[in-house]
């Protein structure tokens, strides 16, 4: 059996893991998986304590995509049946991030579906940035699809401090689900928003066909790219695609996936993204054992538990949302191990689910 606790020793002081030893995490028994989660939250505690940040998604563009990924309901290859609208204007957009922002968002995603951004899309999300960080201090990342470096330093210019770009699985098995352009492609694209001045946010999706060797094989090629924040996508099979029937990973299978990717990003923005609610589902909360954020009110196409289950499980399983106020952002502990709420600006004062009955 393995030594978790020494994995954890190593991960917070070195050296990296290999490639080995992360396998040996996908690869733990059942029987493991809360003694791999108590390793994977002692580096999470280290470098984010109990804070876990909330992101909220706009969806910009929809149902127009041009591109054939298997697991998307948005190409128009497909015969799915999302909302199909062109880019959203920028009154539009900035209104989306005033209802992020009374969500609590520290993050607010702006989101196309599209091979990539025509210069009039670039523009529109350029001038929706600089609005929104007039009235508002909290991130804006953009996801457009593939960029130039020319467009990459355009958004970096107007303010957006992350640009998302997710590689989706692994170099060898990405040709199984996307054809209309290559893993290479997605690696540059991240590539020129890092020369930009933006940070990475790309992560993947767990449950597309692949191997548990993939899904160590793409976190490895994620820490040689130097992503800051890693969105871990849980596949909800949607009706159309080529991927509608494949059997959702079981939970147990995730948390090792969420565990392993703690483990070799320890300081990174780990995030339970798209699909937590349906196949995580009872077991979400155990998921910010190694999760340090996720996204709240849904997702680009489908709904999610609503704002307010999501803060009662935050707050329900210990943990504390980070709050953004005028100012820098307000955090829990003072110090990377300091766990106890005494000395937190926020424990006295976490945000108060919604009581919208809609949620």
């Amino acid at each position: 059996m393995t030594d978790w606790t020494a994995l954890a020793t190593q991960a917070l002081e070195g050296p990296p893991l290999s490639s080995s030893q992360a396998l040996r995490v996908v690869h733990a028994d059942d029987d493991e998986v809360l003694a791999l989660l108590d390793a994977a939250f002692r580096v999470r505690r280290h470098h984010h304590g109990r804070r876990v940040r909330i992101h909220v998604l706009q969806n910009a563009k929809s149902g127009v995509c041009p591109e054939d990924c298997a697991f998307c309901s948005q190409s128009l290859k497909f015969d799915s049946e999302p909302a199909q609208y062109g880019m959203q204007r920028v009154d539009t957009i900035v209104e989306g991030a005033e209802e992020a922002w009374d969500k609590g968002a520290v993050t607010y995603c702006i989101v196309t579906a599209t091979r990539g951004p025509h210069s009039s899309e670039v523009d529109v999300v350029c001038e929706a940035t600089r609005r929104i960080k007039e009235k508002y201090p909290m991130d804006v990342c953009a996801s457009l699809g593939l960029l130039d470096a020319e467009q990459a330093q355009q958004l970096a210019e107007a303010g957006v401090d992350r640009y998302n770009h997710n590689l989706e699985t692994s170099s060898s098995h990405f040709e199984n689900v996307v054809s209309t352009h290559e893993w290479i492609d997605r690696v540059e694209t991240v590539n020129r928003a890092k020369a930009a001045g933006m940070e990475a946010c790309c992560g993947g999706i767990i449950g597309l066909g692949e191997s548990r060797e993939d899904w160590v094989d793409l976190a490895m090629a994620l820490r040689e790219i130097g992503v800051e924040s890693v969105p871990v996508n849980f596949l909800h099979p949607r009706s159309g695609t080529p991927l509608e029937d494949v059997e959702k990973v079981r939970p147990q299978e995730c948390l090792k996936a969420l565990a392993m990717f703690r483990l070799v990003h320890p300081e990174a923005d780990i995030r339970m993204a798209g699909g937590r609610e349906v196949v995580l589902d009872q077991m979400q909360p155990l998921a910010l054992y190694a999760a340090n954020s996720f996204f709240t009110d849904g997702y680009l196409t489908t709904g999610g538990q609503g704002e307010s289950e999501d803060y009662q499980m935050i707050q329900q399983a210990g943990f504390e949302p980070v709050i953004v106020e005028d100012g820098p952002e307000r955090q829990g502990p003072t110090g990377p191990d300091d766990t106890s709420s005494e000395h937190s600006d926020v424990a006295s004062r976490t945000r108060q689910p919604s009581t919208d009955p809609t949620d």
